[in-house]
């Protein structure tokens, strides 16, 4: 019951697009077996109920594939997939080396030059379970966060933030891997590059978008006509001191036409903590009214810049079911409560629909 008012609150939102995360190192920890697209998962939200167990990715895909037909038989065009691929297995990360943390696993490590091939594969099995579940899947990102140590580790040779980077190159291996297999198959595909964090400084540990941009082969550049962010609505001294999209736009500006005509997705937004991603200050089915609509309001904001902004094209919600350990979503995890920021997301789509200017953040938000 709990599962069906979720899924008809999520459905009154007409999401464009759902982001599919496949963690291979989770599908593939033996080289010697392919990916476990059917693995069976819990259905939990991590470890809070209620649980709804299902056959992996397979049965995400046929799920999607049965809001996608519900959405067209209603003239809508919802529910597009976007892959975004992220976890090293084992078997297939680089040895340590560079400036790395203290604990860091071969999930966050570079492939092995060997292991592209198992990657691409992994790619291909996707292209394939999609084609079975009658599901188009157009939309690929090559890695998440790869400016980030807990995806992409190290981030530099030497421990200094001074250091030319490492990661955009290991970057570069994989999107042209990707594009390679997608150019393969055939039909329609787009890479939606970057999947960046919203890093606007260099440290020993993690490269502003500005760096990785910079340092990225022009081909690679040149690979899509999409590039993507994850930019959460902080406030208070989490705030950034400057407009993170700002920063992105005049990045790939600085990379001649392609990086010019690029478009922008918004592929993270959200809002919880003043600082997005911290625990809400008294649990997440229980942070005072005042607070969820502060991080609701400060969302909204982000929305209007964003929305008057003609090189974003779409900003998606990190997540719809809280994620206990990045809590920002507009369910709580054990989907008793629903956020503000539900309302704003419902408002927003209303608006958007219409083709009308957007209200102020605090209507939005009521």
């Amino acid at each position: 019951m709990q599962f069906q008012s979720a899924r008809l609150a999520l459905s009154a939102l007409h999401p464009r697009y759902v982001r599919l995360l496949v963690n291979w190192a989770v599908l593939q920890p033996d080289p010697g077996r392919p990916a476990a697209l059917d693995a069976p998962v819990s259905g939990c939200a991590r470890t809070v109920a209620p649980c709804g167990a299902y056959a992996g990715i397979r049965e995400q895909l046929a799920a999607i594939a049965s809001q996608q037909r519900a959405a067209q038989a209603s003239g809508q065009a919802d529910f597009q997939v976007v892959i975004d691929v992220f976890g090293t297995p084992g078997w297939a990360a680089r040895k340590p080396g560079g400036c790395e943390l203290e604990g860091t696993r071969a999930f966050s490590r570079p492939l092995s030059d060997a292991a592209i091939a198992g990657y691409r594969a992994l790619i291909g099995s996707l292209l394939a379970l999609g084609a079975q579940e009658h599901v188009s899947l157009q939309w690929w990102s090559p890695w998440n966060e790869p400016n980030e140590p807990a995806f992409l580790s190290p981030q530099r040779p030497s421990c200094t933030a001074a250091s030319p980077p490492s990661s955009p190159a290991v970057y570069a291996e994989l999107a042209e891997a990707m594009a390679a297999e997608l150019r393969a198959d055939g039909g329609v595909h787009h890479l939606l590059l970057g999947e960046l964090s919203a890093v606007q400084s260099d440290s020993p540990h993690r490269t502003s978008m500005d760096s990785f941009v910079a340092s990225l082969p022009p081909a690679v550049i040149c690979l899509g006509e999409h590039w993507s962010i994850h930019a959460y609505a902080a406030r208070g001294s989490a705030a950034p001191s400057s407009d993170p999209m700002a920063a992105l736009e005049a990045a790939l500006d600085m990379r001649g036409a392609c990086g010019r005509d690029a478009h922008i997705w918004i592929t993270e937004a959200g809002a919880g903590a003043p600082h997005p991603g911290r625990s809400r200050h008294a649990g997440a089915a229980h942070a005072s009214a005042a607070e969820e609509l502060d991080g609701c309001e400060a969302l909204a904001a982000q929305l209007v810049g964003w929305y008057s902004d003609p090189r974003i094209e779409a900003v998606l919600q990190y997540t719809f079911r809280e994620d206990p350990a990045f809590p920002v979503g507009l369910l709580s995890a054990d989907l008793s409560h629903q956020y503000p920021t539900y309302r704003l997301w419902r408002n927003y789509a209303r608006v958007r629909a219409r083709g009308g200017p957007l209200p102020s953040p605090a209507a939005l938000c009521t």
